[in-house]
């Protein structure tokens, strides 16, 4: 095959080129095997490019999703602290709530005089009983209304308690400072309050106490809280020891043998004041009790009743 090359120039002699078979088939695959091998080479290259560039966008994309994931996991972390926070001061309130309660339960137990083993602050109360669970019922979102419920519940608990407890102070108090009791060991009235025959002469005459007779020497109690206002010797009366108590009231205890405290002194109901004796104007050992209110005697047997009556 020849082939006959033409120069671009006027005066350029053209070349003449012969081709073998051999260069025909050399030409031809370079032609349809080498140049579409080359072209399939790069192709499968730049696909490559194409592709890892694409993988690197989608990888991208996934940190760019796992950071803002790892910041929802963070700000939900935080979020449960602070609840969780919230709920331990709440409980730790609570708790100190229901140690004082529990503490003025048990003071008040103990002034009300009930059985500490029926009212026992110091263990939970008891209960029990077959349980069935509330379909759909969730307990986390009620969790801290519930808290501030029971709460309110106590403090309102607690505002009542106190107000007894100190209704219950005021009548111990009261109670104290009336007098009110039985001011010796054993005995009986042997004469009461009002008209009698005078026991010396007969006559009619007005007996401002009771008389309680009683074993020579026995102890007198005071029947109230209160201060000494008089221990001495007194006409008719012999040897008195007399209480003045905040209650406005005065008690008398006259004839004892001995006084066991003096004008001052501070008394506390149930006190041993004096010893039962038989000097004044007496027949004998007892002891003449009197109550006295703004000067005047008062019939002391009410007093005497409401000892007994406890």
């Amino acid at each position: 095959m020849n082939i006959i090359l033409v120069p671009g120039s006027r005066h350029g002699k053209g070349q003449n080129t012969t081709l073998t078979h051999r260069h025909l088939v050399l030409i031809a695959l370079v032609l349809f095997v080498a140049l579409p091998i080359l072209i399939g080479v790069l192709t499968y290259r730049a696909q490559e490019m194409l592709a890892s560039y694409s993988g690197e966008s989608v990888l991208a994309a996934q940190q760019r999703e796992l950071a803002v994931q790892r910041a929802a996991i963070k700000e939900a972390r935080r979020y449960a602290e602070l609840h969780l926070n919230a709920l331990a001061q709440r409980l730790g309130q609570l708790q100190a709530q229901v140690l004082r309660l529990n503490a003025l339960g048990s003071r008040l137990t103990r002034m009300a005089g009930l059985d500490a083993r029926e009212f026992n602050f110091s263990v939970e109360a008891a209960m029990g009983g077959p349980e069935k669970t509330v379909a759909g019922s969730t307990t986390s979102p009620e969790l801290l209304p519930s808290l501030d419920r029971l709460s309110q519940a106590i403090d309102r608990q607690q505002e009542r308690l106190a107000a007894l407890e100190n209704m219950l102070l005021d009548r111990k108090l009261s109670d104290a400072i009336t007098p009110s009791g039985w001011p010796v060991e054993g005995g009986w009235v042997s004469s009461g309050f009002g008209v009698r025959a005078d026991p010396f002469n007969g006559h009619q005459s007005i007996h401002e106490g009771v008389d309680i007779a009683s074993r020579l020497g026995s102890p007198v109690y005071a029947v109230g809280d209160g201060v000494v206002s008089y221990s001495a010797e007194k006409a008719g009366y012999g040897l008195l020891v007399e209480i003045t108590h905040e209650s406005g009231l005065t008690t008398r205890y006259a004839h004892t043998s001995a006084a066991l405290v003096k004008v001052g002194d501070r008394i506390r109901k149930g006190q041993s004041i004096a010893l039962v004796g038989s000097s004044g104007r007496s027949t004998g050992p007892h002891l003449h009790f009197e109550v006295v209110r703004n000067g005047n005697p008062v019939n002391p047997s009410r007093y005497l009743q409401q000892a007994a009556a406890k």
